[in-house]
């Protein structure tokens, strides 16, 4: 079977890596003890666990499938009334996680399009930004989650005009279908001067 063979608009090119999963809390309090019992519940990496504006703290783990789904299922049951949002997604495209890491690239010269989606919580846009780049040829540029955005999140990415608009499509729809979809954009041909503030 073929990994995309369950989302035919998937890319059959679309490169995977491990799982990630993810925990939105309203209590940065809270926050920090459920981020140590999922690290206790199972063998998970913890890629990063903040305060994020507005008060709330949001945590991410990659590991195993398994390790990962109970690591956030135990995370999503001591987070009570105090989970926002929440995503175990395996099979994460491979520019998802680096960029999560803050190790995206930079970028030089004309393109063109760009392509964003904004979401009203973090796991909103990373699942998004996931489907986004399994439909289409296209590169992420950035994610931006939380900080300095009033809880709000939001990715870029670009390629050729129909695949940027392609995969803000999906990525749009998927936020959309959630009811956390709070915008998305293309824009064609973007001037120089805009791409150097990307």
């Amino acid at each position: 079977m073929n990994r995309n063979d369950h989302n035919p608009e998937l890319r059959d090119d679309a490169r995977l890596e491990a799982c990630i999963g993810l925990l939105e809390l309203c209590s940065v309090a809270r926050g920090i003890e459920v981020a140590d019992g999922v690290l206790k519940e199972a063998r998970v990496e913890m890629l990063f666990a903040t305060p994020v504006h507005p008060g709330k703290y949001v945590l991410l783990v990659t590991g195993s499938v398994q390790d990962v789904k109970t690591s956030i299922a135990r995370g999503a049951q001591l987070a009570g009334s105090d989970l926002v949002d929440q995503l175990v997604l395996p099979q994460v495209h491979e520019q998802v996680v680096p960029m999560l890491r803050r190790k995206g690239g930079t970028i030089n010269g004309n393109l063109d399009a760009i392509g964003v989606v904004e979401t009203t919580t973090v796991a909103s846009s990373i699942l998004a930004a996931d489907l986004a780049l399994k439909t289409a040829t296209v590169d992420l540029v950035d994610i931006r989650i939380a900080n300095g955005l009033g809880g709000k999140s939001f990715f870029t990415l670009t390629g050729e005009v129909s695949d940027v608009r392609s995969a803000v499509a999906a990525g749009a729809r998927q936020a959309q279908e959630r009811g956390l979809l709070a915008r998305d954009v293309v824009i064609p041909r973007p001037h120089p001067d805009l791409v150097r503030h990307l």
